[in-house]
């Protein structure tokens, strides 16, 4: 049996032509075209038959791609949504990802490679050609990264307030209460967390981000 696809795009012409091109694959069928995400929800209002998979534009008056991705995220989990589109942005790629698309091509794909991403993204729930996994993989190190930085222990941030004084690493830790290696473990874990190489820069930083007062 032909997995089913609905194709969401203002442009009708390429919206046909889509639906024709994969009139020619095996094992899927379009079995309706939508103008934009409410229209969409109109259809599926007035008992369209829910998809297997839905080709998305982003681009959209009403309700754009974003808009109805995270629809089809919150109501129809099921469906696998592949965004088709001319923008192939950072943010684009990773805004439609968080908003709930399992694929994402450029609508200058070859018909073969449609036929491929389509193929993958049946049998292996996801689809994302090198170029936009390679965007994927580069924003999650970038929100790992920002994520270790936010983690600040309260030991650490009492020690920032002591970094613009003209206290010793030693006399920091007889306020703190603790051995000088300890305060040293503070200084290089935060050195590390925040790119950071020396005394002063901890100093800027403590004062920047409302540790400590200059």
């Amino acid at each position: 049996m032909k997995k089913t696809i609905i194709i969401v795009d203002d442009h009708l012409l390429i919206a046909k032509a889509l639906e024709g091109i994969i009139g020619n694959f095996d094992d899927f069928e379009v079995i309706d075209v939508a103008e934009n995400g409410k229209d969409l929800i109109e259809k599926f209002k007035n008992g369209q038959k829910i998809p297997d998979i839905i080709l998305l534009d982003i681009s959209m008056p009403i309700m754009n791609g974003f808009e109805t991705a995270s629809w089809l995220k919150e109501n129809h989990p099921n469906i696998k949504v592949m965004a088709l589109s001319m923008q192939g942005d950072d943010n684009s790629v990773i805004k439609m990802i968080r908003n709930g698309a399992k694929g994402y091509l450029l609508k200058n794909t070859h018909p073969k490679d449609l036929e491929t991403a389509l193929t993958k993204l049946n049998s292996d729930g996801f689809f994302y050609p090198d170029w936009a996994s390679k965007i994927i993989f580069s924003n999650m190190a970038d929100e790992k990264s920002n994520e270790k930085k936010k983690k600040i222990s309260e030991r650490e941030k009492e020690f920032l307030t002591y970094t613009v004084t003209e206290l010793s690493y030693k006399e920091i830790a007889e306020k703190m209460c603790c051995s000088p290696r300890t305060v040293e473990s503070y200084r290089d874990q935060l050195c590390e967390k925040f790119d950071l190489k020396t005394r002063v820069g901890l100093a800027v930083f403590a004062i920047k981000n409302g540790f400590a007062e200059s």
